[in-house]
C-alpha cells in the first residue's frame, strides 16, 4: 500500500511568484533558439509568418497553462511538478510514464544546455587553451554545485543571470533600431521558402523555444503557495516572452536584408549595439536553462521514488535539510548530463526529447480534459478561465506538433510511453491518492445506463444478466463457475446472498458478508457483483433481492440456483421457482457435486434437452455461450429431441437443421424416437436439462 508523499508541501519552502516560477520558466524561454535560430525563423518566413508561428505557439502553451492552473488550483499541490499533478488526476501510471521520461529529458536537456553553453565560450574566446570535453565537464560541475547547494542559492543566481539577460535584449533592441527602415522591414514581410525550409520545418525549428513553461512548475515543492504561484508567474512568463520575441522578429525583418537572415552569421550579435553583451546574453541563456533543468529533473524523481513505484528507486526519495533537498538524486542527474557530455553528438537525442516534453504537455492537457469532462465533485479549481474543449485542443496540439517534428520520434516516443505503461501496470501499485480512473468508469457507465433505458428492447440484443445465489460462495464453487461461464463476458453476474435476521441485528454481519464476497470474487478473479441483503425471513429477502439489485438494464433477468438432493429444501427449490416464475425472471438449475476444493469442468458433450418450445431458444443459446469459454470449445454441443416413435423422423430432423442454420450455430442434432420422454431423459447425462423461461424471450 503506498502512501500519500511528497518532497515538500509547500507551507515551508520559500519561493514566491517571481523567483519560484517566472524567472525559471523564463530564462528557459529565451534560451538559445533565440539567439541563434531566430533569425532563420524570420528570414525564411517572413514577418507576417514569423508572427503566426509564434502566435501558434503560444496558443498551445496557454492551452498547457490553463490545463496546469486549473488542476494546481483543485489540489494541495507538493513536490514532484507534472509528475505529481498528473499521478494525482489520471492516476499512477500515467503520472509513473511522465515522471520516468520527463526525469530523463531534463537530466538530458541538462546536457544540451551544457554543451551549447561551451560552443558559445569557445566562440566568444576562440584561444581558450581548454578542450571542448574539457570546458563542457567543468561547466556541469559548476552547475551540480550550484544545484547541490540548495535550490535557495540557484534561485539567486538565476536573478543576475535573468538581469544579464535583460541587457543582452535591451543591446540587441537599440542596435535594430538604429539600423532599422521601412523599406527593408517591407522586404521581409512576405515569406520565401525553400527547399526543406517550409512554414512544418521552421515551425518545428522555433516550438521548441516555448516549451520551457514547466521550468517553474518543476520547482512545485519549493514555493510558498503553489496554487497562487503557478498560474501567476506561468502566464507572466508566457505574456512577457511573447511580447520579446514579438519585439525581435519585427526589428530582425526591419534591420537585415533576407540574404543575411538566411545566412550563416550570428545575426543578433551583428545586430546589436554590442556583440560582448549579446555573447554573455547566450552563456546567460543556456547556463541558466542548464541549471533549470538540475534543478527540475531530481525533484521529479525524489517525488516518484518515495511513492515506491519500483522499490529499486526508493533511495533517491531521500531529501537532505529543511527543504528536503533531492541531493541523491541531483547526482543522479549530473552523471546522466555528463555521460551525455562524454557521447559526444546528441543531435540523433534531442528530437526525442523534445517528444518526452511534448508528451508531458499532452498528458497534462489530457488530465484536465479528463477532469473536466467527468463533472467529478471534487473538480472545483479556482481558477476558472478554462473549459474541457481547450484541454482537449491543447492535448490534439501536442500530438500534431509531435508528428510535425519528426514522425519516427513521435512514434518511437509513444511506443516507449506504451510499454512503460504496461510494464507498471503490471506491478499492480495500490495507491491512497484518488485519481479520475473511478469518476470516469461511474461517469460512463452512467450514460450507457440512460442510453440503454431510452431503448426499446428486441430479443436480438438479449444478454444474461444472472443472480446466482450462492450464499458462502465457498461452498458453491461450482454454482459461481457456472454463472460466469455461461455469462462469457458477455453479461452480468452478482453472486447473492440472503441473511436472515432483523436488519439492526444483522447490519454489521451484513457488511461482513459484502466484505467477504468482494474477497471472493478478488481472489478467484472473477467478473461478478455482490449483492447482500437482510430480511427477517429467507423468502422475503429473496423478494427483495430480485426486486432490488441492480439497475434498468442491468436488472437480473436470470436467476441461478443450485440442485440439492437433501428433500428437506425441496420446499426452498420450489419457493425459488414459484417466486422467480412470478417474477417474470429466467430460473437456472445447476446440479452439481458439492464439497469439492476446486472445481472442475465435467466431461464429456453439452446436451440440450429440446422439448419445452418456450425455453429452447434460451437453452440453445447458453450452450454456444458456454463453448464461448477456453476450456469447453472443444466440447461437442448435442440437441437431444425426443418424438413419438411413429414421427416423421426424417421432417423433425430438417426442421431441427433449419432451426439451428437460422440461429448460425454449429451442432449434432439427435432424435429419440420415444414413448415415454422423461424417463428417456433421466437415463443421460444432461448438463442443460430444463429452463424455466417466463421472462423476454432471448434472440437467436
Amino acid at each position: 500500500m503506498k502512501t500519500e508523499k511528497g518532497v515538500s508541501n509547500g507551507q515551508d519552502g520559500k519561493f514566491g511568484t517571481f523567483g519560484g516560477v517566472f524567472t525559471p520558466s523564463v530564462l528557459t524561454i529565451l534560451g538559445v533558439i533565440m539567439f541563434l535560430r531566430f533569425s532563420t525563423v524570420v528570414g525564411y518566413a517572413g514577418l507576417w509568418a514569423s508572427l503566426l508561428i509564434l502566435l501558434a505557439a503560444k496558443v498551445i502553451t496557454i492551452t498547457n497553462a490553463m490545463s496546469l492552473s486549473s488542476i494546481s488550483t483543485n489540489m494541495r499541490v507538493k513536490g514532484g511538478g507534472a509528475y505529481y499533478l498528473i499521478s494525482r488526476s489520471l492516476g499512477i501510471k500515467f503520472g509513473g510514464v511522465i515522471a520516468v521520461f520527463f526525469f530523463i529529458a531534463q537530466a538530458i536537456a541538462v546536457t544540451l544546455y551544457v554543451v551549447g553553453f561551451t560552443e558559445a565560450i569557445f566562440s566568444a574566446f576562440p584561444g581558450i587553451g581548454l578542450s571542448f570535453h574539457t570546458v563542457a565537464t567543468l561547466t556541469n560541475i559548476a552547475v551540480f554545485a550550484c544545484v547541490y547547494i540548495g535550490a535557495g542559492w540557484t534561485i539567486r543566481i538565476q536573478y543576475g543571470i535573468l538581469a544579464i539577460l535583460i541587457v543582452s535584449i535591451g543591446s540587441f533592441y537599440l542596435g535594430a533600431f538604429e539600423n532599422a527602415s521601412m523599406e527593408t522591414l517591407k522586404t521581409n514581410l512576405l515569406p520565401s521558402w525553400s527547399g526543406q525550409n517550409t512554414l512544418p520545418f521552421i515551425f518545428a525549428l522555433f516550438f521548441p523555444a516555448v516549451t520551457g513553461i514547466m521550468a517553474g512548475v518543476n520547482m512545485s515543492g519549493d514555493l510558498k503557495d503553489p496554487s497562487r504561484s503557478i498560474p501567476r508567474g506561468t502566464f507572466a512568463a508566457i505574456g512577457f516572452t511573447f511580447i520579446v520575441y514579438a519585439g525581435i522578429a519585427v526589428l530582425l525583418a526591419a534591420s537585415n536584408s533576407r540574404s543575411t537572415l538566411t545566412g550563416e552569421g550570428f545575426v543578433m550579435k551583428n545586430t546589436a549595439s554590442s556583440g560582448i553583451l549579446i555573447y554573455a546574453g547566450v552563456i546567460c541563456a543556456t547556463l541558466s536553462s542548464a541549471l533549470g533543468s538540475m534543478l527540475g529533473a531530481p525533484r521529479i524523481l525524489q517525488a516518484f521514488a518515495l511513492d515506491n513505484v519500483f522499490k529499486r528507486l526508493s533511495w533517491f526519495g531521500y531529501g537532505s535539510g529543511t527543504l528536503n533537498e533531492p541531493r541523491r538524486a541531483t547526482v543522479l542527474t549530473f552523471v546522466i548530463a555528463q555521460i551525455g557530455i562524454m557521447a559526444g553528438d546528441l543531435n540523433t537525442i534531442a528530437p526525442i526529447i523534445t517528444m518526452f516534453f511534448l508528451l508531458t504537455y499532452g498528458t497534462l492537457n489530457l488530465a484536465c480534459f479528463s477532469e473536466s469532462i467527468t463533472k467529478n465533485p471534487s473538480f472545483r479549481p479556482t481558477f476558472k478561465m478554462n473549459h474541457w474543449t481547450i484541454a482537449l485542443l491543447g492535448a490534439l496540439g501536442c500530438l500534431a506538433v509531435m508528428f510535425l517534428i519528426n514522425i519516427i520520434w513521435a512514434i518511437v516516443a509513444i511506443l516507449m510511453a506504451f510499454a512503460m505503461y504496461l510494464l507498471i501496470e503490471r506491478a499492480k501499485i495500490v495507491v491512497q491518492w484518488g485519481d479520475l480512473s473511478s469518476g470516469l468508469a461511474f461517469q460512463n457507465a452512467r450514460k450507457a445506463l440512460l442510453r440503454l433505458e431510452k431503448k426499446q428492447y428486441h430479443p436480438k440484443n438479449w444478454r444474461p444478466s444472472i443472480l446466482a445465489l450462492s450464499g458462502n460462495p465457498q461452498n458453491r464453487l461450482h454454482l459461481v463457475s457456472y454463472a460466469c461461464l455461461l455469462s462469457a463476458d458477455r453479461g452480468v453476474v452478482s453472486l447473492g446472498h440472503v441473511i436472515t435476521g432483523q436488519l439492526e441485528d444483522r447490519l454489521e454481519r451484513q457488511i461482513e458478508a459484502e466484505k467477504m464476497l468482494r474477497r471472493f470474487i478478488a481472489e478467484e478473479q472473477l467478473d461478478a457483483f455482490p449483492a447482500v441483503v437482510v430480511d427477517e425471513n429467507f423468502t422475503d429477502g429473496l423478494k427483495a433481492l430480485i426486486q432490488c439489485h441492480g439497475i434498468g438494464g442491468l436488472r437480473p433477468n436470470t436467476v441461478l440456483i443450485g440442485w440439492s438432493d437433501d428433500t428437506s429444501k425441496s420446499d426452498t427449490i420450489s419457493m425459488i421457482l414459484n417466486i422467480s416464475q412470478k417474477m417474470k425472471r429466467n430460473v437456472l438449475v445447476v446440479r452439481c457435486q458439492q464439497g469439492q476444493e476446486k472445481w472442475k469442468r465435467p466431461g464429456g458433450a453439452i446436451n440440450i434437452w429440446w422439448s419445452d418450445s418456450t425455453s429452447n431458444p434460451m437453452m440453445l443459446l447458453l450452450a454456444f455461450l458456454l463453448k464461448e469459454n477456453r476450456e469447453w470449445r472443444d466440447c461437442p454441443l448435442r440437441i437431444l429431441r425426443p418424438v413419438p416413435i411413429k414421427a416423421d423422423i426424417e421432417n423433425m430432423q430438417a426442421e431441427m437443421e433449419e432451426t439451428l442454420s437460422t440461429a448460425r450455430i454449429d451442432a449434432q442434432i439427435i432424435i429419440l424416437p420415444t414413448d415415454n420422454p422423461f424417463r428417456c431423459s433421466q437415463k443421460r447425462d444432461v448438463l442443460i436439462s430444463r429452463i424455466v423461461c417466463r421472462n423476454r424471450t432471448c434472440g437467436l
